[in-house]
């Protein structure tokens, strides 16, 4: 997970002027206090802004997870659109199917969560 796009992600979400820049990729809020620098509009180093604290990181990198997951589990139900139409018949295992991708977001708020997502076998 990259953390400029999560902190872009956080920055269109906000609409906050201010500008990153960062070191290595921080997985504990003291590698994250100690590894990022934020600077205003003019160019001052300003302290971390409440919005990008450690945990709107972490929501901003389980957007970036699940948004991942979506794009691919909307992928693989538009394969099978085609059998939903008027004129076809939906086994019950396709139905079972399509279902459990629909719902394979449900209940997922880590990004272990997402990571750990266990994908549905197309009949």
């Amino acid at each position: 997970m990259d953390l400029n796009t999560i902190l872009k992600n956080i920055k269109i979400k906000n609409s906050d002027t201010c500008f990153w820049q960062y070191s290595g990729n921080p997985t504990t809020e003291e590698e994250y206090q100690s590894s990022i620098i934020f600077y205003n509009s003019d160019g001052n180093v300003i302290e971390v802004p409440t919005i990008y604290n450690w945990s709107q990181v972490q929501n901003g990198k389980v957007d970036v997870a699940l948004q991942n997951l979506r794009n691919k589990r909307n992928r693989l139900l538009a394969e099978t659109d085609y059998l939903a139409l008027s004129d076809q018949t939906m086994s019950s295992e396709m139905t079972t199917y399509r279902q459990a991708l629909r719902d394979i977001t449900n209940g997922l708020t880590t990004v272990e969560d997402v990571e750990a997502v266990t994908w549905p076998t197309k009949p």
